[in-house]
């Protein structure tokens, strides 16, 4: 598949053939699995305490003629604790058991727990090349809700990676016809629920990604910009191709990532 590269003022220098990597088929059942699994390693464990709401003494005699116990009274086989006494009359309260007041939960979350999912090497490169072929089929692009420019699919001319400034950065996306886009992004919504309460209190728009050779001063100049990324050829995973499991992200690949991935076979079966 041949495109167009495009320099920093939507000059159209050239034509370019994508490698192979782009040339496979659209697994969406693959590309979700993997998402999962990377998803998946950023769990933490967590748990009650093994003897949360067990530190109370709440043994109580069901036996005929044990003295302190309850047999013959009518009550519940309840676990309680005594808490007073009158001559052979107790005074006791429900303790230990999951429906009294400070016992144990009836099924915690327990730390034993194995969060971690794990997928085939093969089925994981597969499900990339499958997230990069679906980034440069339009009809994909706009499911996701992206704002396209009129010439999409594109690459960029390798003079991207030497931008240094922001304002740089956005004034060469507006040019080649992403204004809308960043727009789009710059939207943020406040979360409803508790995540408002645990460091996730805005919902952000996913916009455009951008891939570069190697590291360079427009990974820095990319990074204040909302919905933004820039990342490395070599460092590109399957989370960032597919948010949210979906296929079909805006990216913008340089001529240098192109480059190696086609020399060094990435994400392939070597």
């Amino acid at each position: 598949m041949m495109l167009p590269v495009l320099d920093s003022k939507k000059g159209m220098e050239r034509k370019k053939d994508l490698p192979k990597q782009f040339n496979e088929e659209i697994r969406e059942d693959l590309v979700k699995r993997a998402v999962l699994a990377i998803q998946s390693h950023k769990r933490l464990q967590y748990g009650a305490s093994p003897l949360a709401g067990k530190r109370s003494s709440a043994k109580l005699s069901r036996r005929r003629r044990d003295y302190r116990g309850a047999y013959g009274l009518g009550i519940s086989r309840v676990p309680r604790k005594i808490l007073s006494r009158r001559g052979t009359r107790m005074n006791w309260v429900g303790a230990f058991a999951p429906g009294m007041r400070g016992g144990r939960k009836a099924h915690p979350p327990k730390s034993s727990k194995i969060f971690f999912q794990k997928i085939n090497t093969k089925e994981r490169r597969k499900a990339l090349r499958s997230a990069l072929a679906a980034t440069v089929l339009t009809e994909l692009v706009r499911r996701r809700n992206h704002v396209l420019p009129e010439i999409y699919p594109f690459i960029l001319d390798n003079n991207f990676e030497t931008v240094k400034r922001t304002k740089d950065l956005e004034n060469s996306l507006y040019l080649l016809g992403l204004g809308k886009e960043l727009e789009r992004t710059d939207y943020s919504k406040i979360r409803a629920g508790k995540g408002k309460r645990r460091n996730r209190r805005y919902r952000k728009r996913k916009g455009p990604l951008i891939v570069v050779g190697a590291d360079c001063s427009l990974i820095r100049a990319g990074r204040n910009m909302p919905g933004l990324d820039v990342v490395e050829v070599r460092k590109l995973n399957i989370e960032l191709l597919a948010p949210g499991a979906q296929v079909g992200r805006l990216t913008l690949f340089t001529e240098n990532a192109l480059d190696i991935m086609e020399k060094e076979k990435l994400f392939t079966i070597k």
